[in-house]
């Protein structure tokens, strides 16, 4: 009947898998880094229909960094955020993976 405790490390993979994610599924660049957020920048072309001609917009999102991939993540890097449940005013996504590093795209 006792628990068995966990490693840290698994502890903190379990919370950031039991965050309800759903909807969308975005990759973008991380711009800035703060302690337990990230804002990401995601590039999108935009069509204008009387001019038929098409203009870039930029889109910042911020997102929730799970405890496991905080030392993993930095400016730079693309990433993969989901949609989730609102966990702050202006946080609605969590990030899910790291694809590429900073040293890698260079």
């Amino acid at each position: 009947m006792a628990k068995e405790k966990k490693p840290a490390r698994e502890q903190n993979l379990v919370s950031a898998q039991s965050e309800n994610t759903r909807g969308r599924v975005f990759e973008g660049i991380v711009t800035k880094k703060f302690p337990k957020r990230i804002v990401i920048e995601i590039e999108r072309t935009v069509k204008i229909h009387k001019y038929e001609r098409f203009y870039k917009k930029m889109t910042r999102i911020h997102a929730r960094v799970p405890d496991a991939l905080e030392s993993q993540v930095n400016v730079g890097d693309l990433i993969r955020m989901q949609e989730c449940r609102p966990l702050s005013k202006i946080i609605h996504f969590i990030v899910t993976e790291k694809i590429k590093s900073a040293e890698e795209k260079k």
